[in-house]
């Protein structure tokens, strides 16, 4: 799957480079600024040190002594997973598989998991409403297609939120209305399948429930690990505007910048190729081509932005799934 991924990224590439001159790249690579470009990467690492931050956190009310070597291996795998993966369907199982192998319990781990997974949809969904305040009219006016997309993006995230919060503060009318959802898979599937469906969603619900009353009973651990997680989105989105930086682009608002790359998250979203390959590219292009009026610099801009937050944390997500964690006793 990885290298389908890569292949996939270079035809892209190719694809992209088709329309610049040689002497252009060559004369935009030589007057590139590598030293933002390394603070972009810088960024990228910091957004990952803060996610670690909010799973060390999490496992520490049950392992004290879980190191942050370990703490770091669970988003690096959760991203590589994420991005080889339709949707990103394959990051919770990955950073559920790194946090047993460092001796969490695996009903630990995955309401452990379920809470950080709340905080940090949440956490997108207030950034999204902000920048929807400062950069939809931006995107509406420029580029019709992609506000329409936007709005979709969002109302899949809320109606995520929606449900997990419905969890938290009504369980059984929850627990009802999803086991009424399910009733019509009868028509497609045995009776036994559909026992161990209900059964697996009634043990997700009632683990996620379960955790989420410590979590409420404890304000304070809240607050600490929603505040990391904006923190980290933060370091995230902040990433094109030192890349544009790299490129001498210097007369842009460092806020719509950032603002336009929240939007762009939301779109990669909906694509469910893995790494939303294709229209992260697309997306990427359109929006910032109203920041670049050089073609040349917009391709290079779109390349080393795919660079820092798709390809280089795959890299780093292979090295940290071949580094074997500590094996910790768990303190009950």
């Amino acid at each position: 799957m990885i290298g389908i991924m890569f292949a996939i990224g270079a035809l892209i590439c190719y694809a992209s480079l088709r329309g610049v001159s040689y002497e252009e790249l060559v004369h935009d690579l030589q007057t590139l600024k590598w030293s933002w470009a390394m603070v972009a990467v810088l960024s990228m690492a910091l957004s990952v040190v803060f996610e670690a931050l909010v799973v060390k956190i999490l496992v520490q009310q049950h392992l004290p002594h879980y190191p942050m070597r370990d703490a770091i291996r669970v988003p690096m795998i959760e991203l590589l997973f994420n991005g080889i993966t339709p949707f990103s369907t394959g990051g919770q199982p990955a950073q559920l598989f790194a946090l047993m192998q460092s001796g969490v319990d695996g009903g630990r781990a995955t309401s452990m998991l379920l809470m950080k997974f709340v905080v940090y949809q949440s956490m997108i969904v207030v950034n999204f409403i902000v920048c929807i305040l400062i950069g939809f009219r931006f995107i509406a006016d420029k580029l019709h297609v992609l506000s329409m997309l936007i709005i979709f993006g969002f109302l899949i995230h809320f109606a995520v939120i929606a449900g997990l919060i419905m969890i938290m503060y009504w369980y059984n009318f929850t627990k009802k209305m999803v086991r009424v959802m399910i009733k019509p898979l009868s028509l497609f599937l045995k009776a036994e399948r559909l026992e161990k469906i209900k059964k697996s969603v009634d043990d997700k619900i009632d683990s996620f429930y379960e955790e989420s009353l410590r979590l409420r009973a404890d304000w304070g651990l809240l607050i600490k690990i929603s505040l990391l997680t904006l923190v980290q989105l933060f370091f995230y989105y902040l990433i094109p505007y030192f890349i544009l930086l790299s490129l001498g682009v210097t007369h842009v608002n460092f806020l719509l910048v950032m603002t336009m790359h929240v939007l762009i998250v939301m779109i990669i979203s909906l694509f469910p190729i893995p790494g939303g390959v294709g229209g992260a590219e697309l997306s990427f292009s359109m929006v910032f081509s109203t920041f670049i009026s050089s073609h040349g610099k917009l391709v290079l801009a779109m390349l080393l932005w795919r660079a820092v937050t798709y390809y280089l944390v795959i890299f780093a997500g292979i090295v940290a799934l071949a580094v074997k964690p500590d094996k910790i006793k768990t303190e009950d």
